[in-house]
Formats: structure tokens, C-alpha cells, sequence
């Protein structure tokens, strides 16, 4: 069987390891990153067990869980039963990786075993173990290895960047031997009573460079997860599921956990410690400000506290000057934050990035919302300023006030398309030919909008300027009348996904549209139109709407972004639809929504293939969706908003 990878996660740390426990030292390629990560460094990258020297075999292999949990026994045939039964259970904790192994004899005379762990921390950036292979130089980067009591510890160190990883054992290792690899092997020989058990605990601590935070290793996996089932069931206690539809309310529940574990550190504006939701999990578990964004509206009526966190950590990364390398102007709300080595000298831009179009738009549109649900008025007035200047971000460098819409252009050393659709290709005709230039997405404009409206509502009944808030209202009233007017296809009775750098409308039938609903920013007419055509069956799959509607020449079931179906996507269409009155439409999406994820464990993952239902009675996965991904997480309490319990 092919050893698969079982993620665990735990605010800004998480691990992948095999059905047998191990973590085997793969550079990477695959769909999900072999090892313990925190803060974007690989803090253990080798983990393997052996009895006797060779690699036991699973009886039980690891099943999907907030804890890892295996039965091994030594390799043997028929006629001879294995000596001995080991029990193990891993956990991650923030910064911390604890092991439980328990060996028991199988035999009815005294017993010698042999038990090693091979460890190492080879500290890799994430980015490294992406898929596209790229290299990048590490001039003077040096990596020790010192004998502790009980354990070993390895550093990492190039220039003032130093990491280290510490693995400690109890009892301790009778020794610790070189491996010839750099990798270093824990042993022990364990003298077993007839039938009796060994135990031991080995637990590994994480101190990225950067991270100032006293943590203490929790004392065993049983602990970690009494420290996770609490957190989740804070989460989700006093949320009011919907009784009449226990898979809606299932859903719900799953996700609102996840949301619990996918909790990451960020600073306020006055420095203040804050917990905000990470993108997901394995390859974003770090503050993006559109899945951040997205995924405090969807659980604003639920958990406002989110939002309330979300948006200070988005403030005091606001850009404030204009940095061409991380595509930065005056402010600009923060597309991604990044603490890894690669990030720290320079050599990816992702440090903090600003490519993206619509987070800006967004925040101000989470802001508006987050003040109306709650009426935090101080939370307003701290952030007017912040607002003030988004705003300014929008009409400015944005591209209002010049080109009428906000614009955006590829970057070269970062993304291709700024859109919440931003892989390369992803913005094209019907015919697959990608938009020139630069590019006018359609639900930006829609997010645009409403930030407008939002920020007028704010203006006059917070920050007392009648001025602003009439300026900003007119702003809004012409970007609809413009965007009817330039985006419309009469032919299709559909808007353009984008229009590309000459104005020509890029004429892909794609779910974008969906998100206009959700706006506002379609007159009635032209919003019905668009809500009941998504629900045809070339848009719906049966599981969700999908990004590009099937027969067009763009179109491929397993395109991240031209073809796949996206729950966050489908969550804002489902608003949208409800939002112009088409409750049956709403529910008809939802219901696939919630099949899909009563059909994988009550979880929905980022992104599933866009396979009908009809061809497949199984939701197809996408083959390198994130496993916990933030937006997901919260879609079905966008579905509760939507369409309650119905």
C-alpha cells in the first residue's frame, strides 16, 4: 500500500506522517510536504522507528484525526507471530511534536528489544519543497548536531538567522549514534518481562528564528489533545445548528473546529498579541488576507471574534509606501505574511506580499460588516484612519478614478493573476486564451462596490463625515452603472469575467459571477438572469457550481481554477442567490455543498474536481487540495446564513 500522509495540525504548527507514524525525509513534490513545520521551516524532517533494526510493519495504520494513532509489529510470516506489539500516538502542539510509544511483549518468556529513532532537521523552506523544483542559494548556511542527556539537538544558522530543534527522550536513550546522513539515532534496548510493556515519551521542540515565545512541550499526545478538544469545543459551543438538517449542522461543527486548530499569532497595530485564522493547511498555514477576510465574514454571525482579530493584524501590516518587489503602494491591505528563511533574505517576495486585488476591497467590506453586527464603534474609529486609506489604495493606485475599475498587472517574480482565481491562466476567454495586459477582474469590482457602500455607511454614522460618505456613495452608484454597461454580454445575458488591458470583455462563463450577487452589484434583472443560469447543468456539477462551466474550450475537470469546484466560491454564490431572492437556487447549491461534505468525514476541502454527479456518485477530489483550508471551514455557516436550516 502506498504510504499516504496524515496531517496534523495545531495553530502555526503542523506534521505530516506515514500510515506507520514515520516521517521519511522526501525533499518534496508531492501534494502535501513530508515532515514538522513551523513558520514556514522544516523543524523535523526524518522521524522513523525501527525494532531490531528493521522498519516495522502497520496493523492498524494512522487514521485522520487530530491525533495519530498506529499498531505495528516486527515483519514476520505466518508461522512465527511477531515477539512484540508497539502502540504509538503522536500530537503536535504550537511548536511541539510528542510521541507515546508503548512495546509489549507478545511472548510468555523474557525479551530483548532493540527500539531506535532516526531524527533529523534538515530546517528547508517551504518554498523549496514545492513542486517546481526551484534551488536557491544558502551562502554560509551551517547545520550541528550536539549529544544532549536525553536527546539531541540540531541548529541551523546562515548569518543572523538561527534555528533550532531540540528532541528530548523519557527515559533517556542508552546512546545516540551518528548515521552517516547527518541524521541522528536515538536507542534503546528495552529488557521485556514475559508479556510485559516498555514505555517511552519523545517529544520534539520547535524554536524558529524570530519566535521570542517561552513554550513548554506538552507532557504526552493525551495532553496535546485535551489542550485541542478544548480549544475546538470553545469554538463551537453556543452556535445554534440547525435541527432539521443534521448534515448541514455536522458540517458546521467540523468545520468550526478546524477554524479552532488553523488559529495562527499576529500582532495589532499597537502591538498587541492576536489569533487569526491561517489560509490552510499544509502549504498557507500563515495569514492571507483574502482567505482571512472570507473566512471572518462567512463566520461573522457566529464567531465575530475573528473578524475582530483579522482586521486590527491586517491593519498594522498595511502598506504604507510603494515597494515594487512585493508589490506594494499606500494602503494596501497585505495579500500574504510569510516568516520563513527565503522570505527573511529576500529570496521569495512573500515576506509580506501585496499581489492581490480585492483584499483591499475586502477589508473594508469586513469592516462595515463586523461594525453593523456588533456595533463595536471603537474598533471603527481605531481603524478609521486605516480605512481611510484603503479607500484612498482603491481611487489611487488601484485604478478607480483613472480607469474607472480597480486594475491590476502580472508580476513577474510573484503572481500571475491577482483575483481570488490567481494562478497562471486562470483569467481567459472561452476558447482558453488568457487575458492581455492589464487585467479588470469582474468580482473585484463587485467587492469594490460594496466597500464603497460599506465605508459611506461607516462615514456618516461613525466617523460623522456627511463629505466622504456622499463621495463615497456616488463612487459606488457610477462603478455599477459603468460595469452593466462595459461587462454585460447581451448575447450570453451573462457579465464577462474580466476585461483585458484594450477593454475587450475576456468572455469565459465563469462563477465570478456569482460573487456579483453577493455584492450587490447586478440590478435585479441582470442578477436573476446570472443566479438561475449558474444552476444549468454545465455550471453544476451536482456537488457545487463550478469556476468555468463545462463545454467551453477552457474547461478541465481537475484545472485548479478553470473547471474545479471551490465551496468558498459556491458559499458566496449561495449568499448572493439569497440575496436576490432565489432561495430555491440557494438551497439546491447548498444541499450539494453539505452531500459533498457529509461524504468526506463532514469536512469540505478546498477544492474538489468538477466532475457531475451524475458520472460519479463520489465526490472526485482535487489531487492537491489543502486538507484544512480556513474558507472551507467556515462555508457551511455561510450555508446556515444562507438558507438556515431549510
Amino acid at each position: 500500500m502506498t504510504d499516504r500522509h496524515h496531517l496534523l495540525v495545531h495553530g502555526g504548527t503542523f506534521a505530516a506522517v506515514g500510515d506507520g507514524g514515520d516521517i521519511s525525509g522526501v525533499r518534496g513534490g508531492g501534494s502535501s510536504p513530508d515532515g514538522m513545520f513551523v513558520r514556514d521551516a522544516r523543524h523535523l524532517s526524518r522521524w522513523q522507528l525501527t525494532v531490531d533494526g528493521a522498519v516495522p510493519e502497520a496493523l492498524s495504520p494512522v487514521a485522520d484525526g487530530d491525533t495519530a494513532r498506529c499498531v505495528l509489529v516486527p515483519r514476520g510470516g505466518r508461522q512465527e507471530p511477531p515477539a512484540c506489539t508497539l502502540f504509538r500516538e503522536q500530537a503536535v502542539g504550537d511548536g511541539s511534536f510528542v510521541e507515546s510509544l508503548r512495546v509489549t511483549s507478545n511472548r510468555p518468556v523474557p525479551t530483548t528489544v532493540r527500539l531506535a529513532v532516526t531524527a533529523d532537521a534538515d530546517f528547508t523552506d517551504q518554498f523549496e519543497l514545492r513542486s517546481d523544483y526551484r534551488t536557491y542559494p544558502k551562502t554560509g548556511a551551517t547545520r550541528s548536531r550536539e549529544v544532549l542527556d536525553d536527546g539531541v539537538e540540531f541548529t541551523y544558522q546562515r548569518g543572523e538567522w538561527r534555528s533550532r530543534t531540540t528532541v528530548s527522550a523519557d527515559p533517556a536513550p542508552d546512546g545516540v549514534e551518528e548515521t552517516g546522513t547527518g541524521a541522528r539515532r536515538l536507542v534503546w534496548t528495552l529488557d521485556l518481562e514475559p508479556h510485559g510493556t516498555a514505555e517511552l515519551t519523545l517529544r520534539v521542540m520547535a524554536r524558529p528564528h524570530g519566535d521570542r515565545r517561552t513554550l513548554r512541550v506538552p507532557s504526552s499526545p493525551a495532553a496535546l489533545n485535551r489542550q485541542l478538544l478544548a480549544m475546538e469545543g470553545e469554538f463551537v459551543e453556543g452556535v445554534a445548528f440547525p435541527t432539521g438538517w443534521p448534515e448541514l449542522a455536522a458540517a458546521c461543527a467540523r468545520g468550526l473546529a478546524d477554524l479552532a486548530s488553523l488559529q495562527v499569532p499576529a500582532t495589532g497595530p499597537d502591538g498587541e498579541e492576536l489569533r487569526v485564522p491561517a489560509a490552510g493547511a499544509p502549504w498557507f498555514l500563515t495569514l492571507l488576507g483574502r482567505d482571512a477576510l472570507l473566512t471572518s465574514l462567512f463566520a461573522l454571525p457566529y464567531r465575530p471574534q475573528l473578524a475582530a482579530a483579522t482586521l486590527p493584524a491586517l491593519a498594522a501590516t498595511q502598506a504604507t509606501e510603494t515597494g515594487p518587489a512585493s508589490v506594494a503602494q499606500p494602503g494596501k491591505i497585505v495579500h500574504e505574511v510569510r516568516h520563513g528563511e527565503l522570505a527573511h533574505f529576500g529570496q521569495v517576495p512573500y515576506g509580506r506580499y501585496y499581489g492581490s486585488v480585492d483584499a483591499t476591497p475586502l477589508f473594508l467590506v469586513l469592516l462595515g460588516a463586523y461594525v453593523e453586527h456588533t456595533g463595536d464603534l471603537p474598533l471603527a474609529r481605531r481603524l478609521e484612519s486605516h480605512a481611510r486609506a484603503a479607500i484612498g489604495w482603491m481611487l489611487d493606485h488601484g485604478g478607480l478614478t483613472s480607469r474607472g475599475y480597480l486594475v491590476y498587472r502580472s508580476d513577474q517574480g510573484g503572481l500571475a493573476n491577482q483575483n481570488w482565481k490567481d494562478s497562471p491562466g486562470a483569467i481567459c476567454g472561452a476558447d482558453g486564451t488568457r487575458a492581455s495586459g492589464p487585467v479588470t477582474a469582474a468580482g473585484a469590482q463587485g467587492y469594490a462596490y460594496d466597500a464603497l457602500r460599506r465605508t459611506a455607511w461607516l462615514a456618516r454614522t461613525v466617523w460623522a463625515d456627511e463629505t466622504y460618505a456622499a463621495l463615497l456613495e456616488q463612487a459606488a452608484a457610477d462603478l455599477r452603472d459603468r460595469f452593466q454597461r462595459d461587462f454585460w454580454m447581451p448575447d450570453r445575458t451573462f457579465p464577462a469575467l474580466a476585461l483585458d488591458g484594450e477593454g475587450r470583455q475576456v468572455d469565459a462563463l465563469a462563477s465570478d459571477a456569482g460573487h456579483l450577487l453577493w455584492s450587490g452589484l447586478l440590478d435585479k434583472e441582470y442578477g436573476e438572469q446570472v443566479g438561475r443560469r449558474l444552476l444549468q447543468p454545465d455550471f453544476f456539477s451536482g456537488w457545487g457550481v463550478r469556476t468555468l462551466a463545462a463545454g467551453q474550450a477552457a474547461y478541465h475537470p481537475l484545472s485548479y481554477h478553470r473547471g474545479s469546484v471551490w465551496p468558498h466560491d459556491n458559499a458566496l454564490i449561495t449568499l448572493g442567490l439569497a440575496r436576490y431572492g432565489l432561495h430555491d437556487e440557494a438551497r439546491t447549491v447548498a444541499h450539494g455543498l453539505v452531500d459533498a461534505a457529509t461524504a468526506a468525514g463532514h469536512r469540505l476541502p478546498e477544492v474538489l474536481a468538477g466532475y457531475g454527479r451524475e458520472s460519479h456518485g463520489e465526490p472526485v477530489p482535487y489531487p492537491h487540495a489543502c486538507v484544512r483550508e480556513a474558507r472551507s471551514a467556515a462555508a457551511p455557516l455561510a450555508l446556515l446564513t444562507a438558507v438556515g436550516g431549510a
